[in-house]
C-alpha cells in the first residue's frame, strides 16, 4: 500500500470512486472540473497500481481546513485505509500550523472513531458555506459536521 499525493493521471480514478458513493447518496458528487482544480489537495491510497482510495484537504482559513471527498474503494473498506488517509491530512494539518479540522459528512460515526467530535453545523464559520450555496442539496443538507483540534 501506498500513500502519496494525487497526479492528474489520478483523476478519472478518483472521479469513479467518488461518483459511485454519491450515486448511493452516501457522499457529495465531485465533477472531474473540480478534482482536476483541487488536485494538489488530494492524497491517494494506491495497491497494485489502483486507486483505491483518496481524499483532500482544503483549507478554509488560517485556522480550519476540512477534509472533503474521502472515500474508499468497497472491496478495500475497513482495512485501516481511510483512518490512515485521515491521520495523513491531520499531520499534514499540523505542519501547516493548522489548529482545526472539519469535515461535512454522512459517515459520522467513522470521523468520531477517528478523534472527531460531532458539532452543530452553525457552529462553523460562514466562509464554510461559500460552497454550499452551490449545491443542489441546499439549504436541506442532510450531513453531519464533526471537527478535531490538533
Amino acid at each position: 500500500m501506498i500513500y502519496r499525493k494525487a497526479k492528474i493521471s489520478d483523476v478519472e480514478e478518483i472521479h469513479q470512486l467518488v461518483s459511485y458513493y454519491a450515486a448511493k447518496n452516501l457522499m457529495l458528487a465531485r465533477s472531474r472540473s473540480s478534482l482536476y482544480e483541487g488536485i494538489r489537495e488530494f492524497t491517494v491510497a494506491e495497491y497494485n497500481g489502483r486507486v483505491i482510495g483518496a481524499g483532500s484537504l482544503h483549507i478554509i482559513w488560517s485556522d480550519l481546513a476540512e477534509i472533503r471527498a474521502l472515500a474508499v474503494r468497497p472491496a478495500h473498506i475497513q482495512k485501516g485505509i481511510g483512518r490512515n488517509l485521515v491521520n495523513l491530512f491531520l499531520k499534514e494539518a499540523r505542519q501547516l500550523e493548522i489548529k482545526r479540522v472539519f469535515a461535512l459528512t454522512y459517515q459520522q460515526e467513522f470521523f468520531i472513531r477517528c478523534g472527531f467530535k460531532a458539532i452543530a453545523k452553525e457552529e462553523l464559520p460562514h466562509k464554510v458555506w461559500k460552497e454550499c450555496v452551490n449545491c443542489p442539496l441546499f439549504p436541506n443538507c442532510e450531513e453531519n459536521a464533526v471537527i478535531i483540534n490538533i
